[in-house]
């Protein structure tokens, strides 16, 4: 809790590597609902207007979404965690409210139920008398007892209030892995805030805008590339991530070799400065992002990539909530956005509960958040999982029929906006 606290006041120089896209929607909630937004920092977010996808085996089967084309100020925002994390805090602490209590460097060690024998575990003698009551009871690592009426859980992937409730969890794991980081890049790009992703048979990489000349990746990889991505020389990543959004693959797969032989080779960043000068970068400024120049010092690392979805985000009082109840693969950046849309739901229907005199841990009342929300996660985390797969092979065919449609795309404007209009308004439909 202390970092998150100490944002607040005294954020660092440098970014940390935790970045999120948050879609205009999104903002919104924060600022009318729950009323963190002005909080913020606000001169470490970066709102963005375009985006660029591209394909990693022809560099011109792309598509470009530009949020002024329909009178759109902006795509989506990027912003740290802890930024939200930060405002979240002092915005309770505001509150001054004595009903609220903050457990820091406190684990759930396990979960109880005096009425629902297949919810129970052996109850230690202290537990709280409410024999009558069916509602949980959780006991915490420093001994402490918390019973409520509802427990939502918001507890990621591994979440002990799912498993209490009995809530199967479906999905697989990718067998990538993402690795993030932050960079400096060789100046700030003043034509056009915009946000950079290229489709590689390893997993796609996206470089997103922060301010000034900053810049965070997002590269999806296999696991052995992603351990060479973390061992390999601070000189060289940069290069690295330059080569990855302009060259072939072919060219990429020699580095990543010569890479895993020896991550201090300094004689690849000579190959790959050559081999860029050849694709006349500066006569086409806006076909690739700027260059990377820098890694940021203990910005880089990794994390598993996995798809999961919970059968149901409810069960007798009990309510799951972001990574508990889904889980995403980044390349839409959707993650933090599923989780807003899943608050914004359930609050709806915490709030019509209460308007009408209910028990707020019924799953009479709960039954509309699982409708609203669980449709729209299924859906958008079947599409961010078909483009994975669509992306992740380099058979001819499928390439040239993914190149057609990027193009067509690209082409036919009123798909395009309508897209666009989709990608910015994502949340709390």
């Amino acid at each position: 809790m202390e970092p998150v606290a100490d944002f607040y006041d005294n954020p660092p120089e440098e970014y940390t590597n935790r970045v999120v896209s948050l879609t205009p929607m999104a903002i919104e909630f924060m600022d009318t609902k729950i009323g963190n937004w002005k909080h913020i920092n606000h001169d470490r977010i970066k709102f963005y207007n375009r985006i660029v996808a591209y394909d990693g085996q022809d560099n011109d089967s792309r598509v470009e979404f530009d949020s002024r084309t329909v009178g759109i100020d902006s795509l989506a925002a990027m912003c740290e965690n802890i930024n939200i994390q930060s405002s979240l805090l002092h915005l309770v602490n505001l509150l001054n409210d004595d009903s609220t209590t903050i457990l820091d460097k406190t684990k759930v060690v396990d979960i109880y139920n005096r009425v629902e024998p297949t919810m129970s575990h052996d109850l230690p003698e202290t537990a709280p008398e409410s024999h009558e009551l069916d509602w949980p009871i959780i006991k915490l690592d420093n001994g402490d007892l918390i019973q409520a009426r509802l427990f939502i859980g918001a507890d990621g992937y591994n979440s002990p209030v799912r498993k209490y409730a009995g809530i199967e969890s479906r999905g697989w794991q990718y067998n990538r892995w993402g690795v993030v980081g932050t960079i400096k890049l060789q100046y700030e790009d003043f034509m056009s805030a915009t946000g950079w992703q290229r489709f590689l048979t390893t997993g796609p990489l996206a470089v997103l805008p922060l301010t000034e000349d900053n810049a965070t990746i997002v590269w999806s990889s296999t696991p052995e590339l992603s351990q060479i991505l973390l061992k390999v020389s601070p000189e060289i990543f940069p290069a690295l991530i330059n080569a990855a959004m302009c060259l072939d693959e072919v060219d990429l797969n020699y580095y990543y070799k010569q890479l895993d032989n020896d991550p201090n080779d300094l004689s690849i960043i000579d190959d790959i400065n050559w081999r860029m000068s050849r694709l006349n970068i500066d006569s086409t400024p806006d076909k690739y992002p700027v260059e990377a120049v820098e890694l940021i010092e203990n910005s880089r690392a990794r994390f598993p990539l996995k798809l999961s979805h919970a059968d149901t985000y409810v069960g007798p009082r009990v309510a799951l909530v972001g990574d508990a109840a889904h889980t995403i693969h980044p390349l839409a950046g959707q993650g933090l956005n599923m989780g807003q849309t899943d608050v914004a739901a359930l609050m709806e229907a915490l709030e019509a509960g209460i308007d009408r005199g209910m028990d707020i841990g019924s799953t009479l009342v709960l039954e509309p958040y699982v409708s609203k929300a669980w449709p729209a996660n299924h859906a958008m985390l079947g599409v961010c999982d078909k483009l994975h797969k669509i992306f992740s092979t380099d058979w001819a065919p499928l390439v040239l029929a993914r190149g057609l449609g990027m193009k067509s795309i690209n082409f036919v404007d009123t798909v395009k906006n309508l897209m666009i209009k989709a990608i910015s308004n994502r949340l709390l439909q």
